[in-house]
């Protein structure tokens, strides 16, 4: 225990709090800004496994704010759960990390929740965020909501069969237009939101119920505005934690073309898997290849590159027009 000393000085944990901690399992969902923050907090706390998904790779301009990755892996173009998993290895050696490369899926949901006692929510968009919901409500395993832009935050921690879901609180299709990428987000935002995930989560893995917020927390720290709003009744109506429907379980797995808003990227998915070797020996004709274990970056012309992933996506960079990106995929890679 003495790696955890401190904490478990802290009559609310201690060290029976401290051994729930080590038989508890949470998946981190997106490894980015928020992600990176919860893993961090999760690994020294002593969770005992921590599962992690992300389809992205490690760029320049996530350092300001994603803290668990360094320029080395921005050079190398890691996967943002390689990158990660490198450094909470180092940082807690006595606890499971796993690492997955790949998007969160209707085709994939059920088995990554397996096992798994809270859901973090460390994405950047509603539609992953309204499947984490209902697959939490369908199975039955707390879901820690978090987001972020410019300096605000919101975060609330939804307990099947004891509180409202996201749904209650927060209309699908929300989306005022704008992200990290269009209008920018300051890094302390990142940690303070974060933190109030993982401190939620925590409190139920150690049985400290009793202490939970229940409430839909927003904070913008740069104009000093603090709001709340109290866990209410369900909605009668609710798709998910009343009618128990699970809308976003039911839609497609993935759309195989994908405009990803600020990014100047169309990600495009319709294989399920590519043989990197082969594919850089070809493409080594036509562009210039860089090869990772992970992926491939090929810079195409002086607009477009291809960023190809064994799993079979594609992010097309450079445009966001779908048609366009469509063009190059065809024209180098094909159906």
């Amino acid at each position: 225990m003495e790696r955890y000393s401190r904490q478990v000085l802290f009559p609310f944990i201690g060290e029976s709090g401290q051994n729930k901690l080590k038989n508890s399992a949470v998946l981190v969902v997106g490894i980015g800004a928020l992600g990176t923050v919860s893993c961090n907090h999760l690994a020294r706390a002593g969770v005992g496994k921590i599962r992690m998904i992300d389809r992205d790779y490690v760029e320049f301009s996530n350092l300001q704010r994603q803290m668990l990755f360094e320029e080395e892996d921005a050079q190398e173009y890691l996967p943002k759960v390689i990158a990660a998993k490198n450094k909470l290895e180092k940082i807690n050696s006595e606890i499971e990390i796993e690492a997955i490369i790949g998007n969160v899926t209707n085709d994939n949901i059920e088995e990554l929740v397996e096992g798994m006692d809270v859901i973090i929510d460390g994405t950047d968009n509603f539609s992953t965020r309204f499947l984490l919901n209902d697959i939490a409500f369908k199975r039955n395993i707390p879901y820690a909501y978090g987001g972020v832009v410019a300096s605000r935050g919101m975060n609330a921690f939804f307990i099947p069969e004891k509180t409202p879901c996201l749904r209650c609180m927060v209309n699908e299709g929300v989306n005022n237009g704008q992200t990290c990428d269009t209008v920018g987000v300051i890094s302390p935002i990142v940690d303070l939101i974060s933190s109030n995930q993982v401190t939620e989560a925590l409190k139920y893995l150690t049985g400290n119920e009793d202490y939970l917020r229940n409430t839909l927390q927003t904070i913008d720290l740069w104009h000093n505005q603090f709001y709340e709003i109290k866990f209410s009744k369900s909605m009668v109506n609710c798709s998910t934690c009343q009618k128990e429907e699970f809308p976003a379980l039911e839609r497609q797995a993935h759309e195989q073309n994908i405009s990803l808003c600020g990014r100047n990227t169309v990600q495009i998915h319709q294989r399920d898997a590519f043989e990197l070797n082969e594919l850089a020996v070809i493409l080594e004709k036509i562009g210039t290849v860089q090869k990772t274990p992970f992926l491939l970056k090929v810079q195409i012309d002086n607009q477009i590159q291809f960023v190809i992933f064994p799993d079979g996506r594609v992010l097309v960079q450079g445009t966001e027009d779908v048609v366009m990106a469509r063009n190059y995929y065809d024209r180098y890679i094909g159906s």
